[in-house]
């Protein structure tokens, strides 16, 4: 008989912090997300720690007296791990680890750990574990506590290379031979997108775990591996897909998220060359969630970096179905009307009004809701693109109404 798998979750508590910068509803939306993270790493949360403050200490991120309160805590509660929402410093990380006295990462650390579970392809492993080793780089220090070693032999005599040294040594060759292994791999890849020839190239961008990837199986009818979970997809898939006759590579592409580390946009500039070599963007929102417009935001910031941002896009608004608005009685003159008031139909009066009725589209991938319109639009995008391109096959590819009555 097969036993049942327990799944052991690590106790951990997150620690944000209020700052002119960032206001309190804000911080308690990251926190959000690092619990979220938190449990896709194999942890649970039971407790948030936030302290007001002008700026982050420069010594332990929180003051003395929150750092206090949180090692009582882990005490009095058995906690395994303490999650940090923002970057730490190699010197506040050391400094926040001796006081505490049990795992510490930060928001960074937590997204490379959940990359590294995540990567299942050569090349995924490779810029994961780049990205680890420019991340731990300038955190060695204080790993080691041994004694400097001592080389024995003639013009051998002296203070010797320390431990730290060696370590760095060791960490920076690592760092050299993958940048060299990626852009092999790079090569390569080019070479398969040169092989594709001169079909029209749609690819799917937008937040981590917006349902990209089911979108992606309804259409292309794919097997892409689909979760709950932030960063269920790694690796980039290419599938030829084909709407009424016509033939197009559709492209599922890693999510985005806000706080990204930069060494995993770095190290993961190869796998957006997808979304650079892209003829469409197909920009795919997670409309139920009360965010959307930051994620929005997020994602067409990092699409400015990798200069993908002027390219022709399609605001794809999914999960319909899990929409709620909350309720608004307008009799109730204490209460302000805010976005989150909105219905669906007050949304699309909005700025979304202004990107075009061909330019956005309201779907359900997992009820394929709305689908035939979804299949429209993209048909008659691609079909431009590639009229464009060939114009002696137009009458190959009638317009889409044309196209369903002669089926």
């Amino acid at each position: 008989m097969l036993e049942k798998e327990v799944i052991d979750f690590e106790k951990s508590i997150v620690v944000g912090i209020v700052t002119q910068n960032q206001s309190e509803d804000k911080l308690n939306e990251y926190l959000d997300e690092l619990e979220f993270l938190t449990y896709t790493a194999g942890g649970t949360v039971v407790k948030r720690f936030s302290q007001k403050m002008d700026k982050p200490n420069p010594k332990t991120f929180v003051g003395t007296g929150k750092l206090e309160e949180i090692k009582y805590y882990i005490k009095d509660n058995d906690i395994k791990t303490v999650i940090f929402d923002d970057e730490l410093t190699p010197s506040q990380s050391k400094n926040i680890t001796k006081e505490l006295d049990c795992k510490v990462l930060d928001r960074t650390n937590l997204i490379l750990d959940i990359f590294a579970q995540r990567a299942e392809t050569s090349y995924a492993r490779t810029q994961v574990e780049l990205a680890q080793c420019q991340y731990l780089l300038p955190r060695l220090t204080g790993m080691w506590t041994h004694l400097e070693r001592q080389k024995g032999g003639i013009g051998m005599r002296g203070p010797g290379e320390t431990e730290i040294e060696t370590d760095r040594r060791i960490v920076r060759d690592r760092i050299s031979l993958l940048k060299e292994k990626i852009k092999v791999i790079d090569k390569q890849m080019a070479t398969q997108r040169s092989n594709r020839g001169a079909m029209v190239r749609v690819a799917l961008v937008g937040y981590t775990n917006v349902g990209k990837s089911t979108l992606m199986n309804a259409v292309g009818k794919s097997d892409v591996f689909v979760e709950n979970k932030l960063f269920a997809t790694l690796d980039t898939t290419v599938r030829k897909t084909v709407i009424k006759n016509l033939p197009f590579l559709l492209s599922d592409t890693v999510g985005f998220i806000r706080k990204l580390p930069t060494q995993l946009v770095e190290s993961f500039k190869s796998t957006l060359d997808e979304v650079r070599e892209a003829d469409l963007l197909l920009h795919v929102v997670d409309i139920s969630h009360p965010d959307f417009e930051d994620h929005i935001a997020s994602v067409n910031q990092i699409l400015q970096d990798i200069k993908s941002a002027d390219k022709p896009t399609i605001m794809v608004f999914n999960k319909i179905d899990a929409f709620k608005s909350v309720y608004f009685d307008e009799n109730d003159l204490s209460i302000e009307k805010t976005t989150k008031h909105y219905t669906l139909e007050e949304w699309k009066s909005t700025w979304m009004s202004k990107l075009g009725e061909n330019n956005t589209l309201f779907i359900s991938a997992t009820n394929k809701q709305n689908f035939e319109e979804f299949r429209e639009k993209v048909y008659e995008a691609v079909r431009e693109i590639h009229i464009t391109r060939f114009p002696y096959n137009k009458f190959l590819y009638p317009d889409y109404k044309d196209a369903v009555e002669n089926e």
